[in-house]
């Protein structure tokens, strides 16, 4: 075959394979490299006390959600910045200073039940279709090798990893953010935990960062017009008594644990 007739073929193959999307075993391959790329990035908090805790509280998210896409995994990032973002495949990150800027319980859910969200409504999945296939002009040879090996690798392959590269993946538009928000909205009280947490937690988001792009990789933005929307859906939600606000002190021990066991201050005695 005719080289110009290989690239055109090749080119054909891989705007396929990026306008397919991923499967979600696809998406647990990837994400699971792509954790590997973060655990060398970044420094996790190896604690299990701590990382059991968001556990618990995912867990309640995910038994109140209609499906659930994957079996999810949760890491704590060491770092003050408020943040908190999602990978292919339910790999989803909270940095130790969302933990520590939250107030109460309702407001950790609220970010987890967010993160959430994006992977069960697939955003991130359609952002590796998109990526890959813009991609496929400048990098034709490397995504075709991709897809001659398989969907996961083309991904892959096209697709930064690490941080760079979930700060890609997590670059949503308007309409990803507002389901992302309203599937946190409908599914917060059914999990037991009151909605008004999220909207708060983004007003404390917006207050920090003065309005301009925040953490969030800068693709959670908290404008005016998003926490308008997201009061009108715990509005409209509203009505059930007896909803989680607290937990007893919980929150306040895993905060000062984390203080603990991140506080580069050196210990008395040593």
């Amino acid at each position: 075959m005719p080289r110009r007739s290989c690239s055109a073929l090749a080119l054909a193959l891989a705007l396929a394979a990026g306008c397919a999307g991923l499967t979600p075993r696809e998406e647990v391959v990837l994400g699971a490299r792509m954790h590997e790329r973060i655990r060398w990035e970044r420094p996790l908090l190896e604690d299990r006390v701590v990382t059991q805790y968001l556990e618990a509280i995912a867990r309640d998210v995910l038994r109140a959600a209609p499906d659930e896409a994957f079996g999810y995994r949760f890491s704590v990032i060491v770092d003050d910045e408020i943040n908190a973002f999602a990978g292919p495949g339910g790999y989803v990150y909270v940095n130790t200073g969302t933990i520590l800027r939250a107030r109460d319980v309702s407001e950790l859910a609220g970010v987890l039940a967010h993160e959430i969200g994006h992977v069960e409504r697939r955003h991130v999945s359609q952002n590796v279709a998109r990526q890959r296939a813009a991609g496929v002009a400048r990098q034709v040879g490397v995504v075709a090798a991709g897809v001659a090996a398989g969907p996961a690798a083309a991904s892959a392959a096209s697709v930064l990893g690490g941080v760079a590269g979930l700060a890609a993946l997590n670059s949503f538009g308007r309409e990803a953010e507002r389901e992302a928000d309203a599937f946190a909205v409908e599914i917060l009280p059914r999990a037991g935990y009151d909605p008004e947490g999220l909207l708060t937690f983004f007003e404390t988001l917006e207050a920090e960062t003065r309005g301009a792009p925040p953490a969030f990789l800068s693709s959670h933005p908290a404008t005016a017009e998003r926490i308008a929307q997201a009061r009108r859906l715990v509005e409209a939600a509203r009505g059930r008594d007896g909803l989680r606000r607290d937990d007893g002190g919980k929150l306040e021990i895993i905060q000062r644990r984390i203080r603990l066991l991140t506080d580069p201050a050196p210990r008395a005695g040593r």
